[in-house]
């Protein structure tokens, strides 16, 4: 391009430019009306606890389906046959089980410094992994140590790190995530530390699972969700409220989260995996109010 078409161009561009942000600026002037905020690229999901028990796993995904989740959590399967009942299930209602909730890291955590303990907890784990390599799932939620007065923090940091990296092979091979959760188990207690520990690994097979909610006692959730940034590869969202004498966990909008804050983290990290709501139990016309808090809390949808 000519120095002389080049700058009529440039000119012409800039004009241009100007007067749509102008008319664009003008119009929100005139009308009163703000830009509103995109819908976040997330997927909805929903734990198969929260779902109907007296419904067959078929009824109680197809009902998850309808409502508007996109996604699942399933708890660890020992049972061959229920896991591959529950696969079945998923296909047919068309919702994917993305992520398996280890249920052996309380009972048995990884930082016992009892050996016949510790044994436990990593076999639930590979029966996690395995479950999670059948349903199609890419993540294992891990709760990576627990303390109590027998356990020092050190100690909890040491060992459930060499008990996980004992795991790492099999994570690799299957091609699932462990994903460490923040939790009340007085362990990980600030995102800095958090993300230190994950770090540790070298490893992609290590990330972090992130619960809006847990955070609240003890810090703010959209700082935590920027400093751990893309270590996060999913998420649970619940809520809680602090009153005066006494605290509890609500459903979401109900308690001290601030949505709007948790969202522009969110969108800031450029976050597009899954949230997954771990809220009590309950019936459909309840789902529905909970599928419809996180669209218009979280989500941005109408």
């Amino acid at each position: 391009m000519h120095s002389e078409t080049r700058r009529r161009f440039l000119k012409t561009s800039a004009g241009a430019a100007f007067a749509a942000t102008l008319a664009g600026t003008v119009g929100e002037t005139l009308t009163g009306a703000t830009p509103s905020p995109a819908a976040l690229p997330i997927k909805k999901g929903i734990l198969l606890s929260m779902l109907p028990a007296s419904l067959s796993y078929g009824e109680r995904l197809a009902l998850a389906h309808e409502i508007g989740f996109e996604v699942l959590q399933a708890p660890t399967e020992p049972d061959q046959g229920k896991a591959e009942e529950l696969k079945k299930a998923a296909d047919a209602a068309q919702i994917r089980i993305d992520s398996v909730m280890n249920m052996d890291h309380w009972k048995y955590p990884l930082s016992s410094s009892d050996p016949a303990v510790v044994e436990k907890s990593l076999a639930g784990m590979r029966t996690s992994l395995h479950n999670a390599k059948l349903w199609g799932s890419d993540v294992v939620l891990l709760v990576p140590a627990v303390l109590d007065p027998q356990t020092s923090y050190r100690d909890a940091w040491t060992r459930s790190q060499r008990e996980i990296r004992k795991l790492l092979p099999l994570a690799e091979e299957l091609k699932v995530v462990i994903a460490i959760e923040e939790v009340w188990n007085r362990f990980l207690l600030s995102p800095l530390e958090m993300a230190k520990y994950i770090d540790e690994f070298q490893s992609p097979w290590v990330k972090a699972w992130f619960d809006v909610g847990n955070v609240l006692l003890y810090g703010y959730p959209q700082d935590w969700i920027r400093t751990l940034d893309k270590r996060i590869v999913k998420v649970h969202l619940k809520d809680f409220k602090r009153n005066k004498d006494s605290y509890a966990w609500v459903n979401l909008g109900d308690g001290d989260v601030d949505w709007a804050a948790v969202r522009e983290a969110f969108a800031a990290i450029h976050y597009t995996g899954s949230a997954t709501v771990e809220l009590e139990a309950g019936d459909e016309a309840y789902l529905r109010d909970v599928s419809r808090r996180v669209d218009r809390l979280l989500l941005n949808r109408s």
